[in-house]
């Protein structure tokens, strides 16, 4: 959701009036923060074009002179400690011959680098679906276990990709050295058969110009690839990766409500494709109950009882009615009406505070506040319950608020 925000550039009006004003802030200063880089990359662009270009201005030539009046004279190779012509022509042959074959080592990297991420990426996407399928089929007194085995696959996955990527920057290096020779000696031979141009200076000046841009890039890519290294292993480490028991562990509803989705058609008859948003009740009643509930979405953990804090399609409105008269830390969550999710109401001592859930992939986590991700509704409550929202609020869930209605208001849900 927020990464087609920041491509659109565009929030929808009705979607900006659900976000509190901390989440308002933040994603004007991403967007901001969007715009910045489009701007930076757009200069760049437009100078690089600018250097590109000839001048087509007249040349003009002045004659340095001596203290004697006369014009200054300088032979090449014959003042003290000046190389010889030969030495510097091979020295300028030999860098040109590198930085070319660095050019193409560095590309050989990228694609080799997309080819190891993707396999282990791969790699690790199969071992988690054989881990689910052979050990994560228990109670969730296990969850720790689990958690335990997945994190020792993620190191040794980890592991195993570093070996691979020093493998291929090793294989990279070497070629790199071999085109380097073969590029030396290509242009030896030319510089042997041509002669000596009024270009040599603009040509110096040019190859001057592209070893510092080479090195530039060298350098932002060695940063990158630091950089995303150090973020992922940051991210291990504080363990903000959702639980997978959760996500897969097997869904167990009551006995009519399990007819009732037995009952619904065979999937490959009747298939469900989401839309890009909700547009009518009808539609988030049947996302509810094609992707929801099966994911156990309102339920009490470990029972088939809806949970004291979940409420149906109800509006802002509603929702501060209902915590009108509670006291601070009072909370629930209903279904949204404007993303694919629902939304947070929380009673605070001057008023309410709403957070939207983004639910819309394989997580929960809240839209533009909290980076963590959790497998299921019930987990992202729970753990909430300990820690706080928002750094600046310490919004802490202490009381659910329950349903006032008869029939609850989420019946239609579950019908």
């Amino acid at each position: 959701m927020l990464q087609q925000i920041l491509r659109d550039m565009y929030i929808d009006p009705e979607l900006l009036a659900e976000l509190n004003e901390e989440q308002k802030q933040i994603l004007f200063y991403k967007m901001r923060e969007e715009q910045l880089r489009r701007w930076k990359e757009r200069e760049e662009n437009t100078r690089m074009e600018k250097t590109v270009k000839k001048v087509s201005n007249g040349k003009h030539v002045q004659w340095l002179r001596g203290k004697d009046g006369e014009v200054w004279v300088w032979v090449m190779g014959e003042a003290p400690g000046d190389k010889p012509y030969e030495q510097i022509s091979e020295e300028l042959i030999a860098e040109q011959a590198r930085q070319q074959a660095q050019k193409e080592a560095e590309e050989l990297w990228r694609q080799k680098e997309a080819e190891i991420t993707k396999k282990f990426r791969d790699a690790m996407a199969q071992e988690k679906a054989r881990i689910v399928a052979e050990k994560w089929k228990i109670e969730i007194e296990d969850r720790k276990a689990a958690k335990v085995e997945e994190e020792k696959i993620q190191e040794e996955l980890k592991k195993r990709e570093e070996e691979e990527r020093q493998k291929g920057e090793e294989q990279i290096r070497q070629q790199e050295e071999i085109r380097a020779r073969e590029l030396y000696l290509s242009l030896k031979q030319a510089q042997q058969h041509s002669q000596h141009s009024d270009d040599d200076q603009e040509w110096e000046e040019q190859l001057r110009r592209s070893k510092a841009a080479d090195e530039e890039r060298s350098h932002k890519a060695r940063r990158a690839r630091d950089e995303y290294r150090r973020q992922s292993l940051r991210a291990i480490q504080k363990g903000r990766v959702a639980g997978l028991s959760n996500l897969f562990q097997g869904t167990s509803l009551n006995n009519d409500q399990e007819i009732k989705l037995n009952n619904s058609g065979s999937p490959l008859l009747n298939i469900w494709e989401r839309p890009s948003r909700p547009f009518s009740r009808n539609v988030i009643i049947r996302w509810f109950k094609e992707e929801q509930i099966p994911r156990r979405a309102g339920f009490e953990r470990n029972t088939n009882r809806i949970a004291q804090w979940f409420h149906g399609i109800i509006s802002r409105q509603e929702a501060e009615e209902l915590l009108m008269n509670k006291s601070e830390g009072t909370f629930l969550v209903r279904v949204s009406e404007k993303i694919w999710g629902y939304a947070l109401s929380y009673r605070q001592q001057s008023g309410f505070k709403h957070f939207l859930v983004d639910a819309s992939g394989e997580f929960y986590s809240f839209l533009g506040v909290d980076p963590n991700r959790h497998a299921t509704l019930t987990d992202l409550i729970d753990f909430h319950k300990e820690e706080i929202i928002t750094s600046s609020g310490g919004e802490l869930l202490l009381e659910p608020c329950g349903q006032q209605k008869n029939p609850p208001d989420y019946s239609p849900l579950f019908e």
